[in-house]
């Protein structure tokens, strides 16, 4: 049983003396202290819900999981009220890996990886698989992954570009026309802008950064994982690309020249 180590640990990253968090348990500081050091091996039930209510944190997790293995993602989310025992089904279960020292790893969904992405995202063993890595500049409590996108619909980006994403738990928190790496149910793993409909229509309507293509919605329901866009590498540099009165002049212009080529036809024919 891990109760002991636990509620220190939760103490300790509340930044709280035994004797604050005592006195808002309405215990004595050498109760607190007994049930952190271990001397208590069997708190009351009333105990463990004192505890559980305190941290927002479920029995279940505070007594059989250890949770100095956690990393910091996971304490995180716990701290903000995601723990699975507690949400239910509420709460998306992310499929994770960490190194050797308990840090979330970056793992890299390459292109040869997308279609497997699309059924092993929720799959341990799956990810293990992916390759994976550590980037410092990121922070800590939370969770990010790699990205190789495809395709032109997104440029300047350019095609075969690696994008970084921080995941997102909460799909209202999207913010209208930020980028995002959605897996969704039919295309897989798309790269758009957002636009957040879910309130009103129970959707989220994608844009790309290319006007060529033509926005389209997608019911929440049709959706899997959503990660914010960090940051991208690319071993190109951005094209340059047209704006939208420049994108309308090159198809004025490519107008007049079929009109000019037809023109000419016709007075060539008589």
């Amino acid at each position: 049983m891990y109760f002991n180590s636990n509620i220190k640990l939760m103490r300790i990253r509340k930044d709280r003396t035994q004797d604050v968090v005592a006195n808002e348990l309405g215990f004595s500081r050498s109760t607190l202290n007994s049930y952190e050091n271990g001397s208590i091996k069997n708190p009351t039930l009333d105990a463990l819900l004192a505890f559980s209510k305190y941290f927002k944190v479920s029995i279940d997790t505070l007594v059989k999981m250890d949770m100095s293995k956690f990393s910091q993602f996971q304490l995180s989310e716990l701290e903000k009220g995601n723990d699975v025992y507690v949400t239910g089904s509420r709460l998306r279960v992310l499929a994770t890996t960490v190194d050797s020292h308990n840090k979330e790893n970056i793992e890299v969904v390459h292109l040869k990886a997308k279609a497997g992405y699309k059924n092993g995202y929720a799959d341990p063993e799956f990810m293990k698989k992916l390759p994976s890595f550590q980037l410092p500049i990121l922070l800590s409590d939370r969770k990010y992954r790699m990205f190789q996108i495809s395709g032109d619909s997104m440029l300047p980006i350019p095609d075969k570009s690696w994008v970084i994403g921080e995941y997102l738990e909460n799909w209202y928190d999207i913010k209208d026309g930020h980028a995002y790496v959605l897996l969704t149910q039919d295309e897989g793993i798309v790269f758009k802008l957002a636009y957040n409909q879910i309130k009103k229509k129970k959707n989220l309507l994608l844009k790309s950064l290319n006007s060529v293509y033509d926005p389209y919605e997608i019911n929440v329901n049709e959706v899997k994982e959503v990660w914010k866009f960090c940051n991208y590498m690319s071993n190109e540099l951005p094209g340059e690309s047209f704006s939208k009165d420049g994108l309308r002049s090159a198809i004025l212009n490519i107008e007049k020249n079929i009109d000019d080529l037809k023109k000419s036809v016709r007075e060539g024919n008589h």
